[in-house]
């Protein structure tokens, strides 16, 4: 089994000087965090997986130079590089990605650009990119699409590979849905579609997959069941694995000699004053302005340690061409400026900025030369950097302050956790870091490091990678329920050779699709036509078992030689019969229980109450998906309370609950006109958990069919309506080309014996 990794860039970048393509590795963590997984593997180098990686090698590259990039990117890396002409690059990666969807997954909204050019550019590029992968792609690969820049590329995959398991991580926030409904809805709903094209979503932290579900939730109305989505032919898994480090680099890197001979010069240069350290790069959601104000305050409240501490920020140039970060850097420079004047004197600097990017034995050095590591964005998805000081602190020593915004702080709990817009916490925690004991110092990260230590960054992939699989495993068990090919083959071959056959059909959400309103599903005429051949065909018994309450069946489908089962199994009317009560039970609970019902309809916006002969059912279609799960959950209980002690039952539908008589189902109704037929075959087909009790009453050898994919006593599940109508016209073909076919004396087998009928 291949892993098939797609990201926006890959684990190098091309440098175009000195005439052609110049190579170097990529710093990003997403990269180097997936390359020491990719290199090493679970258990070392002899269980490296079998990849390949495709991305965007980080610049333009000319058409002549193409072949050198590739042939290098084959042997280095076994990538594949997705090549972009420069334009389009533009305004895919500096325009949507960065103006659009990095500002607004980071709570900025007041930077956020809604282009419709950059849109349109986005949309093509992760088409460009998923034709890409569908060159490369078997059908026993594994796909794992990576961060905001792809997010559609799962669906567009997808549409190609139905059954693939398709893995998407997002290395950023997700926003909650009140900041992501505000992106056009014609954006967002692509968007969901294409996320919801994997079959596994992970997230860094819960709160960020909460959010993510909720956002499903309001947008393409799917409910979740501890994180699985159910659609309707696939069900998507939505978990969180926060991203680890390779913690080992790190830690070796901070013990060698080499490192402790830089950190001993560097300690010479810093002699007498405790070191604090932050390093990132240029961006408006790492809190740089915040954190020198916040020293600035810690200066201000503290004289004493005038001299006594410097203050090393280091910050990488990053999308130097976005107007916002240009703006940034201008102000961030004025800060450190003005700092530098207010409390510097000519033996002391109380900070030391450098603008550029630093190599990794730098970084290390830095790590273990610091007293205190600042690590505070106003909101980020996981920040690696938290845990890359901690790996790099052999002696346990040195303090974390760490941003609540940050999704490592969700792991990190042993750090100083600090609001980073607050300027009053930033000068109490270094306060309080600066004076902390050695003891406690080790004690702190003595922990951190045995987490971090065991959740590395080859677990979190392995970790992720086998959640994929396990998806695999589940679509696979359930692939093999689906009735297609050679299972729909067998079927209309056993209704071929049945003498007597027994039809019994759910009729919304299983002959026709849900509206809104349910008033308004009327069957239309192709319906009709293919249920009066059916019922027409020699030998057949044709049922519409329904919730529906009697005069709409009778309305709909009286002209038709049918038989019809109304309110779930209270009502039978054999075909060319009357209806009948196939047991007495009585109303009256229902004038108590009525007002509980149209306080929720009050409550809530769009509900509706429809009140049948025996069942009052309360219908939440319409209504704000979030608000109506709440409020059906909420009535749930009061029900569940309320109705103890009367004999009556709260059914759980698709948008719908209804209360009924105890006793009363659809099974006992098909128990009842199954057996006047004397039938040997049975297809009992329905969509959701009243016609459960169908299946279950039904004989083993039956054919049961549960439309849309659920944990159910079917033997069988078709997608949807569309699906189950296929099936019927292909029923209805073999009964046209004919089949065992029956005797003149039992052609009446339509109709139900004179016991079944209750004479």
């Amino acid at each position: 089994m291949r892993l098939v990794i797609v990201s926006n860039r890959l684990p190098f970048t091309v440098v175009n000087e000195d005439g052609g393509p110049q190579f170097k590795v990529s710093s990003g963590g997403l990269t180097t965090g997936l390359w020491s997984y990719l290199e090493r593997g679970a258990g070392g180098a002899d269980e490296r997986p079998e990849f390949v990686w495709l991305g965007w090698p980080g610049a333009t590259v000319a058409p002549k130079d193409e072949p050198t990039v590739k042939a290098y990117a084959e042997k280095e890396f076994k990538a594949l590089p997705v090549f972009l002409p420069e334009e389009k690059m533009d305004r895919f990666y500096h325009g949507f990605c960065n103006k659009t969807l990095w500002p607004l997954f980071h709570y900025f909204p007041d930077l956020t650009r809604y282009e419709e050019e950059y849109w349109d550019e986005y949309k093509q590029v992760n088409r460009m990119f998923a034709e890409a992968a569908l060159k490369v792609l078997r059908p026993d690969d594994l796909l794992w699409v990576h961060d905001y820049q792809l997010m559609l590329v799962p669906g567009l995959v997808r549409e190609q590979f139905p059954d693939m398991p398709i893995g998407f991580f997002l290395h950023i926030p997700f926003p909650s849905y009140e900041v992501f409904r505000l992106l056009p809805r014609a954006w967002r709903v692509e968007i969901i579609e294409g996320l919801l094209g994997s079959s596994l979503v992970g997230f860094h932290t819960y709160d960020y997959t909460r959010d993510f579900l909720t956002s499903v939730l309001r947008t393409a109305g799917y409910e979740h069941q501890l994180g699985c989505l159910t659609l309707r032919e696939r069900v998507v898994t939505v978990d969180t694995f926060p991203m680890g480090i390779d913690f080992d680099r790190f830690a070796q890197a901070a013990a060698s000699p080499e490192t402790e001979a830089r950190v001993a010069e560097l300690r010479t240069t810093c002699a007498g004053q405790k070191v604090i350290f932050s390093v990132d790069r240029l961006d408006y959601t790492k809190g740089l302005i915040n954190r020198l104000r916040g020293y600035d305050v810690f200066l201000k409240r503290n004289p004493q340690w005038h001299g006594k501490v410097v203050f090393i920020v280091s910050v990488a140039p990053s999308r130097t061409a976005v107007e916002s970060y240009q703006a940034m850097k201008q102000e961030l420079e004025q800060t450190v400026g003005r700092i530098v004047g207010a409390y510097g004197t000519v033996h002391w600097t109380p900070l030391i900025y450098q603008f550029r990017n630093l190599g990794f034995e730098e970084i290390v050095a830095l790590y273990r030369l610091c007293d205190v590591a600042l690590v505070t964005p106003l909101r980020d998805g996981m920040n690696l950097v938290a845990k890359e000081f901690v790996a790099s602190r052999p002696d346990q020593t040195g303090v974390l302050i760490l941003s609540e915004m940050a999704g490592a702080a969700k792991e990190m709990g042993e750090a100083l956790v600090i609001n980073p817009v607050h300027s009053g916490d930033f000068a109490q925690a270094l306060e309080q870091a600066l004076a902390m004991p050695v003891e406690e110092q080790v004690r702190r990260n003595r922990l951190l490091q045995d987490r971090l230590r065991r959740y590395n960054v080859v677990r979190w992939a392995e970790d992720f990678v086998q959640a994929l699989v396990s998806t695999q495993k589940t679509e696979a068990a359930r692939r093999a329920r689906v009735l297609s090919g050679k299972a729909q083959a067998e079927l209309v071959q056993q209704y071929r050779q049945a003498a007597r056959r027994a039809l019994l059909l759910d009729y919304d959400g299983t002959l026709v699709p849900f509206v809104a309103d349910p008033k308004l599903a009327h069957p239309d005429r192709e319906l009709l036509d293919l249920l009066g051949e059916l019922a027409a065909a020699t030998g057949n018994g044709v049922a519409i078992v329904s919730g529906r309450p009697r005069r709409d069946l009778e309305e709909w489908f009286g002209a038709l030689p049918v038989s019809l089962v109304a309110e779930h199994g209270v009502w039978l009317r054999p075909k060319g019969g009357d209806w009948r009560m196939l047991r007495a039970i009585t109303t009256d609970w229902k004038e108590r229980v009525r007002p509980i019902l149209q306080l929720y309809v009050d409550r809530l916006p769009g509900a509706m109450l429809e009140e049948k002969e025996f069942s009052l059912a309360w219908h939440y279609r319409r209504a704000d998906v979030d608000q109506a799960s709440r409020r059906a959950r909420e009535l749930l209980d009061a029900l569940a309370g309320f109705t103890r002690n009367i004999d009556v039952q709260v059914l759980e539908g698709n948008k719908v609950l209804e209360v009924r008589n105890t006793g009363v189902s659809k099974g006992t109704a098909a128990t009842e006109w199954v057996g006047g037929l004397e039938a040997d075959f049975i297809l009992a087909i329905g969509d959701d958990w009243t016609d459960e009790d169908l299946f279950r009453a039904l004989p083993p050898s039956a054919y049961s069919v549960r439309v849309g994919l659920a944990n159910t006593a079917a033997r069988y599940y078709l997608a949807n309506h569309t699906a189950v109508r296929r099936v019927l016209r292909e029923l209805s073909q073999a009964s046209r080309e004919g089949g065992a076919g029956l005797s003149a004396s039992s052609q009446t087998a339509g109709s139900v014996s004179p016991k079944a009928q209750g004479s």
